[in-house]
């Protein structure tokens, strides 16, 4: 009792201090919507007629494949650094984004080797992959990062610790509400999916076009070269033209569409 009379729990930038104990804040906040993110995968498991367990596995080696893939191209880029400070190198919070891409090719091995069909499995992880992007956004709202550019509407924030920008724009908060949102329309559309591979569609095609645009109300970032656009962004274009390939590969319309075509020109060319 004593204990909790004189503990003091406040935000700090970057972390959570209760008495002298200091706990990084997005940390818990990516524990916390990993766990959201797998309990829900379980009641999206049933509704692509998948077994619940064979997806916790599949979502828990995506997870340790992320942490070990990302660390493993830094050692890669760096073994001097690794060589004299392997402690420090290991405990770096980083997920690159060529970690990210190592990640996707290990996943998809694994659900070869484990015979789970790639459409339905991506279309379960869908609602799930929003619920932890709005948990994350969170996590940088109370962290401090990822802010966004000044504003003078009635709802601008002051980021902690910032003395320059005043009041910016709550980009996390707009990310996590629509976060939410789009978690809520994907459930509803797996439920009335006419084919696999409609759900992801869906959350990579409009999930990209929210990312690339807030991405325009978020203070920019220091990237590599003179390119147009920031490294989200370009993972933003990405995740947009896979979503449109998905559709056109994956719709049956689109489908009867283009064999109708194809035996039209087949039949004029015949003709002629």
């Amino acid at each position: 009792m004593n204990f909790l009379l004189h503990a003091t729990a406040m935000f700090v930038p970057g972390f959570l201090r209760l008495g002298r104990l200091h706990l990084p804040v997005y940390g818990l906040f990516a524990a916390a919507g990993l766990v959201a993110a797998l309990a829900l995968s379980q009641r999206t498991a049933r509704r692509v007629g998948i077994p619940a367990e064979k997806l916790w596995d599949a979502g828990l080696f995506g997870i340790v494949a992320s942490f070990i893939a990302s660390r493993a191209l830094l050692v890669a880029m760096d073994p001097h650094a690794f060589l004299k400070y392997p402690l420090l190198v290991l405990a770096l919070p980083s997920l690159t984004y060529g970690g990210m891409m190592l990640t996707g090719v290990l996943v998809l091995g694994y659900l070869r080797w484990k015979s789970l069909p790639l459409g339905d499995v991506l279309d379960a992880w869908a609602p799930c992959a929003a619920l932890l992007a709005a948990v994350l956004s969170l996590g940088h709202f109370v962290e401090g990062t990822e802010a966004g550019m000044p504003t003078r509407l009635p709802w601008g924030v002051i980021t902690p610790g910032d003395t320059v920008l005043g009041h910016v724009h709550p980009v996390q908060l707009y990310a996590m509400a629509i976060a939410l949102v789009l978690c809520v329309v994907l459930l509803r559309v797996l439920s009335r999916r006419r084919y696999a591979g409609k759900v992801a569609g869906i959350g990579l095609l409009v999930g990209g076009a929210i990312a690339f645009l807030l991405d325009m109300l978020t203070q920019p970032v220091e990237s590599l070269g003179d390119g147009w656009l920031d490294p989200g962004q370009w993972i933003a274009l990405g995740a947009i033209v896979l979503g449109a390939m998905i559709f056109t590969v994956k719709s049956p319309a689109l489908q009867e569409k283009f064999v109708l075509a194809a035996e039209s020109r087949i039949a004029t060319t015949s003709e002629g």
